[in-house]
């Protein structure tokens, strides 16, 4: 069989597969790949490939998508001693809750995560969908077992300590995102989460910058912070917590001045927009147009598991929506403010209308 007909019954058989995909397949070059495409589209054999129509395209949201085991005390916690609780499980992961959010934003989100062949796996799976989100990038993996997220939080509703089981993370390879590229090469912008592989990482983000696909990164961890390159050319927002941004700019955060002067550091590792996230002292924008400090909306804080992921999510939303890093920040803290309202990870009241009403009520 030609290179020419095997290339057709690649398309055939799959027609989202990646000119990276077909390439390997059939053993030629991307750009020998691509050449039989051209001319095979001008013959009219092909009338166009399923995954660069950009106007069905999605968010593809990459990283962690595990359980949320929340253990609250109605007293101040005891360190080092027995601690009454009440437990409450839901779906967590930071990529999950952003597809999630997003999803009630109207936006047509995908996910790309693994999961293990268990319980909590299909649990997830399943909550996942019927958000709305596609959760047909999931490599579901059969010997592992799914992250969770145990977190213990303090009569305010405040987080004193986390513990992660992420390891079925460590699982995933850049051969595995390759094959799935052609989700990415057909998003409007991808936002990724630092839960998955360091190379996996530098890939995501070199190839991203090569394609010109918007990327926003949530460093998740001071811990994780530390697995990004150093150079971040391409990536279009950033969105570090305090500890995170001092470890990303290589300097202690006292102070708002503190916050510019890190978010000038962090741009010189080639991000074109950082916002800064500093807990109930609100956040810190930066960009070459504008910088400011916001302090957060007032709210009946009940649990604040999900803020920053619905935080991101909405300022994204925002940006999406071209509307100024101001804006869009305000629209990220009215999300916030709905979250910390409800022990929900995602909140069910969530919505384009509800984010703007909460800015008129602010401004």
């Amino acid at each position: 069989m030609d290179k020419e007909k095997q290339i057709l019954h690649h398309i055939r058989m799959n027609p989202f597969i990646s000119q990276q995909e077909l390439s390997s397949k059939v053993g030629l070059s991307r750009p020998a790949v691509a050449n039989y495409i051209a001319n095979l589209t001008k013959r009219g054999e092909i009338k166009g490939r399923a995954y660069i129509v950009r106007e069905e395209s999605s968010i593809v949201c990459i990283g962690g998508a595990n359980t949320d085991r929340k253990a609250r005390t109605n007293q101040k916690v005891r360190l080092y001693s027995s601690n009454p609780v009440k437990i409450t499980e839901t779906c967590g992961g930071v990529a999950r809750n952003f597809a999630g959010n997003l999803s009630r934003l109207g936006c047509s989100t995908a996910l790309m995560t693994c999961v293990g062949d268990d319980k909590e796996g299909n649990w997830i799976l399943n909550e996942t969908k019927s958000q709305g989100v596609d959760i047909s990038p999931v490599w579901m993996l059969p010997t592992e077992r799914t992250g969770t997220f145990t977190t213990l939080l303090d009569i305010n509703g405040e987080s004193i300590v986390s513990m992660a089981d992420m390891n079925i993370y460590e699982k995933m390879t850049t051969a595995m995102f390759e094959e799935k590229w052609s989700y990415i090469a057909a998003s409007q912008a991808v936002i990724l989460d630092t839960n998955i592989p360091n190379d996996c990482i530098s890939y995501l983000i070199k190839r991203c910058s090569d394609e010109n696909i918007p990327l926003y990164i949530d460093p998740v961890s001071s811990t994780k912070a530390r697995k990004l390159p150093f150079r971040l050319d391409g990536v279009d927002l950033l969105i570090p917590n305090r500890e995170e941004a001092e470890i990303l700019a290589d300097i202690k955060i006292n102070s708002i001045e503190d916050c510019h002067l890190a978010c000038e550091r962090i741009k010189q590792r080639g991000v074109q927009k950082v916002i800064i996230t500093l807990g109930d002292q609100g956040i810190y924008y930066f960009s070459n147009e504008e910088t400011g400090h916001l302090p957060p909306f007032e709210t009946e804080v009940v649990d604040v598991t999900g803020a920053g992921e619905a935080f991101a999510s909405c300022a994204i939303y925002g940006i999406l929506n071209n509307e100024s890093l101001l804006s869009a920040c305000k629209l990220g803290l009215a999300g916030a403010a709905l979250t910390v309202q409800t022990e929900e990870s995602i909140s069910s009241f969530l919505k384009p209308e509800k984010i703007h009403e909460i800015v008129k009520q602010f401004s």
